[in-house]
């Protein structure tokens, strides 16, 4: 072949190599997340504990670098003082950056006492939702224990110092003084969700009651802003961030602590035992004192 069909020949190809070069690192950049980054904080199971989520919160609303947070939510509630603290970080957060709401297979009762003070809510349409309501478990082991000839003995400071104990029934008094603390905690939720979302606290009052809803049915009632799955809300938030490009989604890393797994799965199962139905609660432990 001449010299000159050689060089021609090489021309071609180095052109065609630089062309495939130049669409890879085109296409490569136009996937890469665009350096702009999006806080995720994930809530799954039953709320036991409040210390990690809001860790995880204040760690992204001290964050410069993220502009706005996605709360993704999967839980049926659990107890009322972790889920008001949280709660409350999350106020704290909307205060600073924009805060959005994915709610996965479930998102009631503590969970969406959560999701509330965030500024929008976003779930699939079969979502579990809603389950405003406050619920106390108190276990009566006394015929169980007559059977087996096993007798209690208690002595007290103070007439309601064994209110719900599992060794007797409860008197008129005590049962009074006890719904009047429910009635309590399920005025606070309530009133909590009235301010989140903005709605009148009688509009509450009737969506409440305890009743779940679909997402479907959330979103017609207002209990949730759209439907829409994780990415989905991604999107949104990205659209009013007026983020181009694809965001870097931050999750936090959780040191791995064994006896930590141990003694949390125990705590899960026996929760998640008592709490796992669709008519998730926010519950009272009943061994509060």
């Amino acid at each position: 072949m001449p010299w000159s069909r050689k060089k021609k020949a090489l021309l071609i190809i180095l052109s065609l190599i630089v062309l495939i070069f130049v669409v890879s690192l085109v296409a490569g950049l136009a996937g890469r997340p665009s350096g702009d980054r999006i806080g995720v904080v994930e809530i799954e199971g039953v709320i036991t504990g409040s210390k990690e989520v809001m860790d995880d919160i204040e760690r992204f609303k001290e964050d410069a670098s993220i502009k706005g947070v996605i709360l993704r939510i999967n839980s049926p509630g659990g107890a009322v003082g972790p889920t008001q603290e949280i709660y409350r970080e999350v106020e704290k957060l909307r205060e600073k950056k924009k805060v959005y709401v994915s709610m996965g297979t479930t998102c009631a009762s503590g969970g969406y006492y959560i999701a509330s003070a965030a500024e929008k809510l976003y779930a699939n349409p079969s979502t579990i939702t809603g389950s405003i309501g406050v619920i106390m478990h108190l276990m009566i082991a006394q015929e169980v224990l007559k059977k087996i000839g096993l007798k209690s003995n208690t002595i007290k400071a103070g007439e309601f110092k064994d209110v719900g104990s599992p060794f007797r029934d409860m008197t008129p008094a005590e049962r009074e003084y006890m719904d009047g603390i429910v009635m309590n905690i399920y005025e606070q939720f309530m009133k909590d969700i009235s301010t989140g979302r903005k709605m009148e606290l009688e509009k509450v009052k009737k969506l409440a009651e305890g009743r779940i809803y679909t997402g479907s049915q959330a979103k017609n009632a207002g209990l949730v802003d759209a439907l829409g799955n994780f990415y989905d809300t991604v999107d949104a938030l990205k659209a009013v961030l007026k983020i181009k490009g694809k965001p870097n989604l931050v999750y936090t890393e959780k040191p791995f602590s064994f006896s930590k797994w141990i003694f949390g799965s125990l705590s899960r199962e026996l929760m998640n035992a008592a709490y796992s139905s669709p008519f998730a609660f926010l519950a009272v432990p009943s061994s509060i004192r």
